[in-house]
């Protein structure tokens, strides 16, 4: 008769006093690591967590009640000669190395995070498993961390609970898993001042967001267009928004086009990031696409209507928010591709129909009526 198996000690639980969270990426990707310092913050009162991310993300989390420090890089400092790079990276170098950290969580598998780990010298940094193409780029990549923590193939784990494993794997167990952004009084007030002018009250109106950076992962404009008529025609008070880019800029004009009345209030283009924020949370519900704005729906807990097409649900999705989720079964999804074929245009996603979103939305507008 075999033995039984001991049970498995859990990872001791580090002390810490500063710590420093790295995530270069985009701005959704930044929200979605908000959960991960107010964790640190709150299971370490007394500790100062701090930030680095790029510069133009920095709104995603500047406010943010657990930070102490919000550190930026310039996306293009790459790019830069080695004596410009050099007089960039320098003051910022001498900032971090006089913070002490104690603890590093990288975030992605951007080499910054592997030499920062390195300069800083923490007694403690942790980074996703990488394969770095070379042997001799695989060990400098495992020796620059004191632990890695595993990386699940897409569509199979949320990426909030991927950036959660950094720190289960140096014995911090998450309890809270919220997403955090903070709109702030400026943003709230610019709002509140556009909605009082359009005659919207707070709380009653529809937000749509209804593009992406990524196009092909935006529903097509006659489908949209025709939701959108069935909710003024029912009295709904529909309030537009898109970002300043060309392309989403044409989408929308596309969109008025084929309306047959007029939305209460179109701010396309219109808005900063705060200010959005501010304007998806004072929503009823909120109707989009795999994009920013949804993330910063659910984490201001406005209700979501979310469709998706090529990308990942099970990794993007709204998380923590009463939602409904739409996707369509396709066998070929979630792919990532831009398009079918390349071709601009994702079929799972053209194939969901307005009377199914509409329906979801009654359906998410009762459930959380109650």
């Amino acid at each position: 008769m075999s033995e039984p198996l001991a049970p498995v000690s859990p990872l001791a639980r580090p002390q810490l006093k500063r710590a420093l969270v790295i995530k270069l990426r985009h701005h959704g990707d930044v929200l979605l690591a908000s959960p991960v310092i107010a964790e640190l913050a709150e299971q370490y009162p007394e500790a100062e967590i701090d930030a680095l991310v790029y510069h133009d993300t920095r709104d995603m989390l500047s406010l943010h009640p657990g930070l102490a420090q919000l550190h930026t890089i310039g996306r293009d400092w790459r790019k830069l000669g080695p004596l410009a790079q050099l007089c960039a990276w320098w003051p910022l170098i001498r900032t971090l190395k006089a913070r002490k950290y104690d603890l590093i969580v990288h975030l992605t598998d951007h080499w910054h995070g592997a030499r920062l780990a390195r300069w800083l010298k923490p007694a403690i940094a942790v980074a996703p498993k990488s394969e770095r193409g070379s042997r001799w780029a695989n060990r400098t990549w495992r020796r620059s961390f004191t632990h890695l923590f595993p990386v699940l193939p897409g569509n199979t784990r949320h990426t909030v609970e991927m950036h959660l494993d950094a720190l289960r794997r140096i014995g911090i167990q998450p309890v809270r898993k919220a997403l955090g952004f903070v709109a702030g009084e400026a943003a709230e007030a610019s709002i509140a001042q556009r909605l009082t002018a359009a005659g919207i009250a707070p709380g009653r109106y529809l937000l749509i967001h209804p593009t992406s950076r990524w196009l092909f992962k935006t529903w097509p404009v006659a489908q949209m267009a025709a939701l959108i008529d069935a909710l003024t025609a029912r009295g709904e008070q529909v309030v537009l928004s898109a970002a300043p880019a060309a392309a989403e800029r044409e989408w929308i004009v596309a969109l008025q086009a084929r309306l047959t009345r007029p939305v209460a209030l179109d701010l396309s283009g219109q808005l900063n990031l705060k200010e959005l924020g501010a304007l998806i949370g004072g929503a009823r519900a909120f109707i989009g696409v795999d994009s920013v704005p949804m993330h910063l729906a659910a984490a201001l807990q406005t209700p979501t209507v979310a469709l998706f097409g090529p990308s990942g649900d099970q990794e993007w999705g709204p998380w923590q928010v009463p939602h409904r989720l739409l996707t369509e079964p396709f066998s070929c999804r979630p792919c990532g591709q831009d398009g079918c074929g390349g071709g601009k245009v994702s079929d799972c996603l053209t194939a969901i129909t307005p009377q199914r979103v509409l329906a979801a939305l009654d359906e998410l507008l009762a459930e959380t009526a109650q």
